[in-house]
C-alpha cells in the first residue's frame, strides 16, 4: 500500500530534509504534498487524501498544535496521524502534545531511520496494528 504524505513547515529546507528522510525511510509513497503552514496545511487536507501528517510547531498564520486542534474539529480528519517535527526540547512540552493528539514526536534533527520508525509505529496504529 502506498502513501500520501503532508510536511508542513514554514522552512523549505526542512521541508526538503523531512521529504527525503521519508524517502530513505522506506515507505511506499505515492505522493508528497507540502504547505507552508497550518492554514496552507487545512486546505492540502480539504482537497487531497493525506496518510500522515508531520508538521512544525512553530509556524506563521496557523502553528503546529493549532492545526491539530482543527483536524480534531473535523470528523474526517480527526484520524489522520499528525507527527510534530520540531527542535522542541521541553519534555513537559512534548507530554502536552501527546497528550492533545499528536501520535508522535520527532525531534530536529533526525535521521531516517527514526522517521522509518515513527512512520511503522504511527501508521500501523492506524492500520489497527498492535505492535505501536
Amino acid at each position: 500500500m502506498s502513501y500520501s504524505v503532508l510536511i508542513v513547515d514554514d522552512s523549505s529546507t526542512i521541508r526538503k530534509i523531512v521529504r527525503r528522510c521519508i524517502e530513505m525511510s522506506g515507505l511506499d509513497v505515492k505522493e508528497v504534498f507540502e504547505a507552508e503552514n497550518g492554514l496552507e496545511a487545512l486546505e492540502v487536507l480539504d482537497g487531497e487524501w493525506i496518510d500522515i501528517v508531520f508538521a512544525d510547531l512553530n509556524m506563521p498564520k496557523m502553528s503546529g498544535m493549532e492545526l491539530v486542534e482543527k483536524m480534531s474539529e473535523d470528523d474526517l480528519l480527526l484520524t489522520t496521524p499528525v507527527v510534530i517535527v520540531s527542535s522542541e526540547r521541553s519534555e513537559a512540552r512534548i507530554e502536552e502534545l501527546m497528550n492533545r493528539g499528536i501520535r508522535a514526536y520527532i525531534k530536529k534533527p533526525a535521521r531516517p531511520e527514526k522517521f522509518r520508525d515513527v512512520i511503522e509505529t504511527v501508521l500501523n496504529m492506524k492500520e489497527g496494528g498492535d505492535d505501536a
